[in-house]
């Protein structure tokens, strides 16, 4: 694919985008609520705030942006590749991102659909080609990965494993379990903190781009923090958060493990640990900047992203409060250049 396609690309991704903005496609809306009949984790709400950000993401001033640079030195792609997807399923419409970039880079996507999340991203697929036919060739789903030129996989540190082994023999990349964190300064104020609310419990905490441990100065004031995030008590409506809050409430009961609670998050420290349990927040307090900067720094293949307003000397993305699910074009996981890996097969 010859850069000469790309003004059919931009007008295509941005037409969609448009299109995911407005929301105000009656089968989309329908589809969206059925979700949580496939999974209960994708209420409406949560799957109504994937779709808007994935149309947030392809507006025309991103997507300009996103492949004026990713094609700024690369004047004509390879000969096109069949790349396999293995999707996640955490999240409403998770893999999309990867599909977008099979797409742009000229390739061919070959979709191996995660089982919690299969109908959502046919439905926006079949959108795209509405909008741009041509792209109708290039998507294919399948069951088991065969005939490929690269994979890109996403999984648990566990099945990573069998990943690295299962595509040894072609270009790929396979992404494993991350975290993202966030570090306070000690004087956030309500709304920020508000903000930073969004991060812990948007899609339920379930995603890489959640808060799952924060860092806090000597002598935090708790009281603050969790008042500011009242406002997301309502999570505690969902039965199945509901089950792993009084699931992990009770194992820290029973372990008689010091804790601090409001009903509906447990927060506990952890000097170690990035990956804290469903419902359940991992705090550690920190002496000084630089030297939780060089610990986080030796940390950084474990860290999607940071949440701050401190501006830190580290190697991940670094975004404000609340923004740590509202990625651009540009955000690629773990920080791999999925475009260029695909332009470069």
């Amino acid at each position: 694919m010859t850069t000469t396609l790309l003004p059919q690309i931009k007008a295509a991704f941005t037409k969609l985008g448009q299109y995911l903005q407005a929301y105000n496609d009656e089968n989309l809306i329908q589809l969206v609520k059925s979700a949580r009949h496939y999974n209960a984790w994708f209420t409406p709400e949560e799957t109504e705030k994937a779709v808007k950000a994935i149309g947030f993401m392809l507006s025309e001033k991103e997507v300009d942006a996103w492949l004026e640079k990713e094609y700024s030195h690369k004047q004509q792609a390879g000969e096109r590749k069949t790349v396999g997807l293995v999707l996640a399923g955490n999240i409403p419409l998770v893999g999309f991102h990867d599909i977008l970039c099979v797409l742009a880079s000229g390739n061919t996507a070959l979709i191996k659909l995660s089982s919690q999340d299969k109908q959502l991203t046919p439905y926006l697929l079949n959108k795209l080609t509405e909008i741009e036919p041509a792209f109708s060739e290039h998507i294919r789903y399948t069951e088991r990965l065969e005939s490929f030129d690269a994979v890109i996989a996403t999984g648990s540190n566990n099945t990573s494993r069998y990943f690295e082994y299962y595509f040894r023999n072609v270009p790929h990349i396979i992404r494993k379990n991350r975290n993202s964190i966030a570090v306070l300064k000690g004087d956030e104020d309500e709304s920020q903190l508000k903000a930073l609310g969004n991060d812990i419990f948007s899609y339920f905490g379930l995603g890489c781009r959640n808060v799952s441990k924060i860092y806090v100065p000597e002598n935090y004031d708790f009281i603050r923090f969790f008042e500011s995030i009242e406002s997301f008590k309502e999570v505690a409506n969902h039965h199945k958060y509901n089950n792993n809050y009084d699931y992990n409430k009770s194992i820290l009961l029973v372990n008689r493990e010091d804790h601090l609670d409001n009903g509906f998050l447990l927060l506990k420290k952890s000097d170690d640990s990035l990956s804290s349990p469903l419902a359940t927040l991992y705090y550690e307090k920190y002496a000084d900047l630089p030297s939780l900067e060089n610990s986080l720094r030796a940390r950084s293949e474990e860290i999607q992203c940071v949440v701050s307003n401190l501006k830190m000397d580290l190697p991940c993305q670094q975004v404000p409060f609340g923004d740590s699910q509202k990625p651009r074009l540009w955000d690629y996981a773990d920080g791999i250049n999925t475009m260029q890996f695909l332009l470069t097969l």
